[in-house]
């Protein structure tokens, strides 16, 4: 029998870094906040990045298959906030946002963040609420060093 309030409790045990995943599609832009996110083969080098499916983003990354992740710093609690409300409601996150478009995706990628990669989908499993997308890291950069932002230093919740 599955004790639902302590599967939950153990859940959001898992500790989480905090990103923001970009998407572009045409003209159509979008950031948005990430934190199951785990590095999961060394080669190819892939990472895994689960996204809501109920989102536009989700949208986005199924039909043009690639992303990016920016990695924030422990610092960046204000600007990963503004990323977590859906596009649809709160309209150009990036308005007040300096980024650039990656060199290999053309998605958006926060220029004061510690760094970044870039994706390419090479899998997907859409079992529950999320898809895992499977991307392989096709192009990456550092800007700065710094301690990342992990999402229990900010006091927010996300699992469980």
């Amino acid at each position: 029998m599955l004790d639902e309030q302590a599967k939950k409790t153990m859940l959001l045990k898992i500790p989480h870094g905090l990103y923001i995943c970009g998407v572009k599609d045409g003209e159509n832009m979008n950031g948005f906040t990430v934190s199951w996110l785990m590095q999961s083969s060394f080669k190819p080098p892939a990472i895994v990045n689960c996204v809501k499916q109920d989102s536009g983003s989700h949208e986005m990354i199924k039909k043009t298959g690639v992303f990016t992740i920016s990695f924030l710093e422990s610092t960046q609690k204000d600007l990963a906030a503004k990323f977590f409300r859906p596009q649809r409601r709160v309209g150009n996150k990036f308005e007040d946002v300096e980024f650039y478009e990656g060199e290999e995706t053309g998605c958006p990628i926060i220029s004061d963040s510690l760094g970044y990669v870039e994706c390419k989908v090479i899998g997907s499993v859409g079992e529950g609420d999320h898809t895992v997308f499977v991307g392989e890291v096709i192009g990456s950069g550092i800007h700065r060093e710094g301690k990342p932002l992990l999402l229990e230093d900010t006091g927010w919740q996300y699992g469980g």
